[in-house]
């Protein structure tokens, strides 16, 4: 593990892999730097990867009051570290806090940004101040329900599927208060075309084959708001997909050779 400070003074812990152009890994909701190990470990051969934990995560510290702005400085200290520039992998919230820092000007080469978890229209129900409902929960000591809120609402899990037992429940506890983070950087899950038109890098928008409809038509949508972006629907692939499928499609991409993969 190594560390880096962020512009307000947070310690940020990241991991190092492999030895080749810097490839910086930005995980989302419920993951830590340890979450993305079996991905950096198969991209080692061809880059140097960092996987990082975000602010409030595993060893990194946090600093009050949370902002979009300065999880974008958490990833522009890791940026600084991997030498200046580095291209960046980022899934569902961790995408949209990728697209939103290159739209900002941070130093990312390219970037490669799998289904950001924004609804186009009425394709799907749209919650209504999920951010701020789940804040109120982790405040009052619910960790619980904060998470049962987050799956039932922000990714459509049936209430009664959602059992609040289990060997996976108290890593999930242990992070519920990072999920008003990753529901602020969504904002109203709308896409913010004007800001996404800012972007000038090159860009590739991917998600699953299998995945629900809405997020198929998403990657479409994001790809169509990002000038010169690119899509792909990884065939047989869900919103977690396999670490030996992302892995050879990612090398492909970040050496931008052909148009498509998968």
């Amino acid at each position: 593990m190594e560390t880096i400070q962020s512009a307000d003074g947070t310690t940020i812990a990241f991991d190092r892999y492999g030895d080749g152009p810097a490839l910086i890994l930005v995980v989302g909701a419920f993951c830590d730097r340890s979450a993305p190990r079996p991905l950096a470990e198969l991209l080692a051969p061809h880059f140097t990867v960092y996987a990082y934990d975000r602010r409030g995560r595993g060893s990194s510290t946090d600093t009050a009051p949370y902002s979009v702005d300065r999880e974008i400085d958490d990833l522009g200290a890791v940026i600084t570290a991997a030498g200046g520039s580095a291209m960046v992998f980022g899934h569902s919230s961790g995408a949209v806090l990728t697209l939103e820092a290159a739209a900002r000007g941070m130093p990312i080469t390219r970037l490669v940004a799998y289904e950001p978890p924004y609804i186009v229209g009425d394709s799907r129900p749209r919650p209504v101040g999920l951010a701020a409902r789940t804040r109120e929960l982790v405040t009052a000591g619910h960790r619980g329900e904060a998470i049962k809120l987050f799956f039932v609402e922000g990714l459509e899990v049936p209430a009664e599927a959602v059992t609040m037992t289990g060997p996976e429940w108290p890593a999930l506890e242990a992070l519920a208060h990072t999920l008003p983070y990753d529901l602020t950087i969504c904002g109203d899950q709308w896409i913010p075309a004007g800001r996404m038109a800012k972007i000038s890098v090159p860009a590739h928008i991917l998600g699953g084959g299998d995945s629900p409809a809405w997020f198929q038509e998403t990657v479409r949508a994001v790809a169509a708001a990002v000038p010169g972006a690119r899509h792909t629907l990884l065939e047989g692939q869900t919103h977690g997909a396999a670490d030996d499928v992302l892995a050879p499609a990612l090398v492909e991409l970040f050496a931008d050779r052909g148009t498509s993969v998968g």
